[in-house]
């Protein structure tokens, strides 16, 4: 199951605090149209209120994501990191989970 890192909890938490006031609101995960460059599922973000009928729930301290299919099982042995850079741009980084 996909994990976040301490920085990436809190980013989305304050991401989904201030663009939504919905209180099961969260960060949806989900496939665009166009592949990534090695083929793999390449993916988007968002700030909703509710997940889509198909979507994976995922809370973890209280913060939630909703994962699209394609997204679940191309994060399902990752961590998902997140970072601010000076300006206030959001990123975020996946990487394989360490055993």
């Amino acid at each position: 199951m996909l994990t976040l890192t301490d920085n990436a909890t809190a980013i989305v938490s304050t991401l989904v605090s201030r663009q939504s006031e919905a209180p099961d609101a969260g960060l949806r995960i989900h496939s665009t149209a166009t592949p990534g460059a090695d083929g793999g599922a390449r993916l988007a973000v968002l700030v909703t209120a509710d997940p889509e009928p198909q979507d994976q729930v995922v809370e973890i301290s209280g913060t939630r994501l909703f994962l699209d299919e394609e997204a679940a099982t191309a994060l399902d042995d990752k961590v998902l990191d997140a970072g601010v850079d000076d300006e206030g741009a959001v990123s975020f980084a996946v990487m394989p989970k360490v055993a």
